[in-house]
């Protein structure tokens, strides 16, 4: 299966050192790698994370096997979805693009989210990627 994950799964799976299905592929919008480096900067900052584990979660996810797209089929459609939903920003909506587009499920860590879109999109569990 093909599975579109945010910023939180990514970063659990980092955490958790989990081991993905070899079966299953993992895809994203490009703009992941930004919200990732701002969500562990951040959370260095705030004094969550040291910086040695900030870095070393960065270099990790840096090493996690997964497609990034940032077409601009993807964008158009990110666009149309956000304005759909009333949404101030189409950050997450990539994330519901790219499952309408490319995959066969979308992972949030997020149930508000994971409801929200649940109409437009197929969602799983993180327990599916295992």
């Amino acid at each position: 299966m093909r599975f579109v994950v945010d910023v939180g799964v990514a970063l659990w799976i980092i955490e958790n050192n989990v081991v993905v299905d070899p079966e299953h592929q993992l895809l994203a919008p490009a703009s992941i790698r930004s919200h990732v480096l701002d969500t562990l900067y951040r959370s260095v900052q705030s004094g969550e994370l040291s910086e040695e584990e900030g870095l070393r979660r960065n270099r990790a996810f840096g090493q996690l096997k997964m497609r990034l797209l940032g077409d601009a089929v993807l964008r158009r459609k990110a666009w149309a979805i956000a304005d759909e939903l009333g949404w101030a920003s189409t950050t997450t909506a990539e994330y519901v693009a790219l499952t309408q587009l490319q995959a066969d499920a979308f992972v949030t860590l997020d149930e508000g989210l994971r409801t929200e879109v649940a109409r437009l999109v197929r969602t799983a569990s993180v327990d599916d990627l295992r």
